[in-house]
């Protein structure tokens, strides 16, 4: 299993409504991708202090990774990151990208 962890710092103009849509977008690319098992997401509970301004995530458990390529290379799911990467401070600086192999 791998799971694909992505964190994120939205620029501040971002609303909880606009990250939750995003998020529901990646949800739901689910069923058409064979091996995508879940998704997890949502806003850091800031427990330890320890976010450095990424206060919003997600994971998603593949089954390989064969499974996390499908999903890469979605269509639906470029588009959905080409607006995540939009919406994120500073683009691709404002995510965090980790890949665990469980």
């Amino acid at each position: 299993m791998i799971r694909h962890t992505v964190l994120v710092r939205f620029r501040e103009e971002i609303s909880e409504h606009q990250i939750e849509a995003l998020f529901a977008e990646i949800k739901a690319l689910q069923p058409s991708i064979s091996g995508m098992l879940g998704v997890v997401s949502g806003r850091s509970l800031e427990l330890e202090k320890l976010e450095k301004g990424f206060r919003h995530g997600f994971i998603v458990e593949f089954d390989d990774r064969a499974a996390l390529e499908a999903y890469q290379n979605n269509e639906d799911h470029r588009r959905t990151g080409a607006r995540l990467v939009g919406a994120a401070e500073g683009g691709l600086e404002g995510i965090l990208v980790f890949d665990l192999s469980a």
